[in-house]
């Protein structure tokens, strides 16, 4: 686990449980990690950004596809919404491809975070700990008291998905 996040849970009495596997760098690849931990709601992190130079991390379902246009549009986004680059990944959030984490949120006040009612509302769920080779398991409780730490602007939203 990054030593930073460590920290940070530490810090704020975030309660989690720590899953080791091999590295998944897609939804495809995390499906034979999720048969590990059942009951656990296992997520996907898209980090977006719009033309107005706004940055978005959205976390939703691993197994469901956004709708961009319509969330475009309830975000009113400027223009389009498009996939950020590794570099401003990098220097928003602190991460890399394959490793996009709602954690990342840590290293950033400028970017908005996005969270599904459905992640929201799951007693559990996974997270990347800003690595790929790792899910931190989180009760709803601790999935909050995280939410509440976090010093940025961030939304809970029923996401539009396909």
């Amino acid at each position: 686990m990054d030593e930073q996040l460590e920290k940070y849970l530490k810090k704020h009495n975030i309660k989690c449980k720590l899953h080791e596997h091999p590295a998944v760098f897609t939804v495809e690849e995390s499906e034979r990690v999720v048969k590990s931990m059942p009951d656990v709601l296992h997520t996907k992190n898209l980090f977006l950004k719009d033309e107005g130079n706004r940055y978005f991390l959205v976390c939703m379902n691993a197994f469901k596809r956004l709708d961009l246009k319509r969330l475009k549009e309830e975000l009113d986004a400027q223009k389009k919404l498009t996939f950020a680059s590794p570099q401003e990944l990098k220097e928003h959030l602190n991460l890399s491809p394959g490793s996009v984490s709602i954690f990342g949120m840590i290293y950033s006040k400028k970017v908005i975070l996005i969270l599904d009612k459905e992640i929201w509302n799951a007693e559990k769920v996974g997270f990347h700990p800003n690595i790929n080779t790792a899910t931190l398991e989180l009760n709803h409780e601790n999935l909050e008291r995280f939410y509440n730490s976090i010093n940025a602007e961030k939304y809970i939203l029923d996401l539009p998905v396909i």
